[in-house]
């Protein structure tokens, strides 16, 4: 018998031991994340990410903003309760290797047959204790710290999101004051060009329908200006949902005034703001080690592996100790006066023998959520690289079409300066004059865009590539 129980005694030891591995990675992500980026390359281990968002957003109206909406926002405040909860919950993940204690103490009133009444007491403090012989405690402690690591990335992620998006609003209301600028320069002119041909029309140089046609155009203008006034209202008030705080006025620089940083840039605006050359994505591995929502899904694995650890060590037994210590009059069936003290101590060894099937279905579980995560994860990164390389590329095509555009603005206002001139002395008509007119605004409005989208491309790189989190 004792060589019988030493020999099962063993077995379940070496059972027990994998019970205690720690967690390895062994999803393994694509070695080219970024896919193809013409004239893009890693440059080292810097990275853009490695760039806290102060020194990346270097407005201060806009630092002042995004810090306001860090300390107000409902969605971050309520991720940072999550982590607390976490945090809670590992701490009592780590107490139950602690034995537990109560004190429950006990009196009794007892007569038979009309006798005088007996009474009894117990004073006693029960102790109870789990071993954790085959890493069940331990592994739910671990699986416990990877939840606490994963609220701790969501929180990131979240603050990462804000930043990015008080960012691209706050770049947007700084592109429609500027548009709500051309429109008004646009209005006086088309003013102006009106009061023109209504002068030419008195004068007999000109039909009513020339006069009718422009005053028609004037007018789609002052519904424009309407337009960008609202449109600048809806950006505000979008602001202020994220800050938490009643509609108001969002106080911002002036477009262009304050460039996102690239300081090795040189030369207008639209190079300082979004040049690509300019950008430092850093290395795959860089990528990986910065963005949050990778580590968290990381995390998500490591949570899972020991999920699937503590599902294993629902097999082996669970030894449980405990014991009591107290005060009593009660012996059996005789009551002493005073009270004596007494202890018992008792140890428990449970294996599980028949669960009904709960025990294997819960590893199978564990085991297929853990699949299930590696899987995710690789996706996770893949998506990521994605991002990176659609941000490369709108940089790239903004920064392109913007040298067109703002040729092509130079050549339009040229051109209707020259049309202007021409209708003053008759040699143009006023279509030619409004089309004119017309080409350059809408080439001006679309110069402000670009330049909008390629400081939106920068950010978007920039949260791409894990910034945001300091």
């Amino acid at each position: 018998m004792k060589k019988i129980f030493l020999f099962f005694a063993t077995s379940l030891m070496l059972t027990g031991c994998g019970t205690f591995d720690k967690y390895e990675q062994k999803a393994e992500a694509p070695s080219n994340v970024f896919g193809t980026m013409q004239g893009i390359k890693a440059t080292g281990n810097s990275s853009l990410a490695q760039m806290s968002w102060r020194e990346f957003f270097t407005d201060p109206k806009l630092q002042k903003l995004i810090e306001q909406v860090l300390a107000n926002n409902t969605n971050l405040n309520s991720a940072r309760i999550a982590v607390e909860k976490s945090e809670a919950s590992l701490k009592m993940a780590k107490m139950a290797y602690l034995p537990s204690l109560y004190f429950s103490p006990q009196g009794t009133l007892a007569s038979f047959d009309g006798s005088a009444f007996s009474k009894t007491y117990n004073l006693p403090l029960q102790l109870s204790a789990d071993i954790d012989a085959f890493g069940s405690i331990t592994n739910k402690k671990r699986a416990a710290n990877a939840v606490l690591f994963q609220a701790q990335m969501s929180e990131e992620v979240i603050k990462a999101n804000l930043i990015s998006t008080t960012a691209q609003q706050y770049y947007m209301l700084q592109v429609l004051d500027r548009q709500l600028e051309i429109l008004t320069m646009t209005d006086s002119l088309w003013n102006a060009s009106l009061e023109t041909q209504k002068s030419l029309y008195e004068n007999g140089k000109a039909y009513s329908t020339a006069v009718s046609q422009m005053e028609s155009s004037y007018l789609n203008i002052k519904t424009q200006i309407v337009d960008a006034r609202r449109n600048i209202r809806a950006t505000e008030n979008a602001i202020c949902k994220l800050l938490a705080i009643a509609p108001q006025h969002i106080v911002r620089a002036k477009w262009g005034s304050s460039a996102l940083h690239h300081p090795e840039a040189q030369g207008d605006t639209g190079q300082r703001m979004f040049d690509a050359q300019f950008l430092k994505i850093g290395v795959s591995a860089t990528m990986l080690e910065q963005r949050p929502d990778i580590r968290m899904a990381n995390y998500a694995m490591e949570e899972a592996f020991y999920n699937t650890q503590a599902a294993r060590a629902a097999f082996l037994p669970s030894i449980t100790l405990s014991g009591t210590v107290g005060w009593t009059n009660s012996a059996g069936s005789v009551v002493v006066n005073p009270g004596k003290m007494f202890l018992n101590l008792v140890g428990q060894l449970t294996q599980p023998i028949f669960a009904r099937g709960k025990l294997k279905g819960n590893l199978k579980i564990s085991q297929l959520t853990e699949e299930d995560l590696q899987k995710k994860y690789v996706q996770t990164v893949i998506d990521a690289g994605n991002q990176v390389n659609e941000a490369i590329a709108d940089c790239q095509a903004a920064r392109e079409k913007h040298q067109f555009y703002h040729r092509q603005v130079e050549m339009l206002h040229d051109a209707y300066v020259g049309t202007h001139e021409l209708m003053d002395n008759g040699k143009a008509n006023y279509i030619e004059v409004l089309t004119a007119q017309e080409n350059l605004l809408s080439s001006q409005l679309n110069e402000a865009m670009n330049m909008y989208k390629g400081a939106q491309a920068v950010i978007a790189l920039y949260i791409a590539l894990g910034g945001g989190t300091k």
